[in-house]
């Protein structure tokens, strides 16, 4: 079993070792994910998800984005899966789970400590408000 800590970790690589690693048959757990850092300029972060979810309430039909810190980062693990609508796909989806905080049963675990970034980034947390 893995055991990922977000503080300061980029979600794309999280995302991709992750992924790579369901893949594989490992069990991954992904901890922190309020504080997974999103690159790019804050103001096209804001608005490219602002658009996704005013899509939900209007009358044009498309996919739902969640507000949850926990399902936007599994969404984009799932977006690395190329066969996450078959069965290889989704056994490796169920494998990972993501938590917003360390469950108390984690908490003395080991943690898998990801590379941080020095450009410009926003916080996952920031985005779901």
């Amino acid at each position: 079993m893995k055991i990922i800590d977000g503080e300061n970790a980029i979600l794309g690589r999280v995302a991709s070792f992750a992924a790579k690693s369901a893949l594989k048959g490992e069990e991954v757990t992904i901890v922190n994910c309020n504080k997974i850092l999103v690159t790019g300029s804050k103001k096209n972060i804001k608005e490219n998800w602002r658009k996704k979810r005013e899509m939900i309430g209007s009358t044009q039909k498309g996919p739902k984005h969640s507000r949850l810190c926990e399902k936007l980062v599994k969404r984009s693990i799932r977006g690395m899966l190329s066969t996450h609508r078959k069965g290889k796909g989704k056994n490796a989806l169920q494998r990972i789970k993501c938590y917003s905080k360390v469950p108390e049963s984690l908490k003395n675990a080991k943690k898998i400590e990801m590379p941080c970034s020095k450009n410009k980034f926003m916080q996952v947390g920031e985005i779901s408000k």
